[in-house]
């Protein structure tokens, strides 16, 4: 069963390596999509895939990465949009 997640994470969650993680571990999973950090200070990204391998990355998401002080994840259910790998979106300059 395939799903597709729009997470957003609050907290301590820029400057942490929080992208970077998030990625590694969306990777070991084989899940694809995208992860931004927010204007608001904020982490947001879309993930989908499998539902044990989404649910498993909502997990990491819920704690972070070591320096990362998560306080809260929103998630919204959503439909597939067919992604091809999972990227780290840059700040737009």
């Amino acid at each position: 069963m395939m799903k597709h997640l729009r997470i957003t994470v609050t907290g301590k969650v820029q400057g942490v390596s929080y992208r970077a993680t998030c990625k590694a571990v969306a990777d070991q999973l084989g899940v694809k999509g995208f992860v931004m950090n927010q204007p608001d200070g904020s982490v947001y990204l879309e993930a989908e895939g499998d539902s044990f391998a989404v649910d498993t990355l909502l997990e990491f998401c819920q704690d972070g990465p070591d320096n990362a002080e998560v306080m809260e994840v929103s998630v919204v259910e959503d439909a597939l949009r067919g992604f091809k790998n999972f990227e780290v979106v840059k700040k737009k300059k």
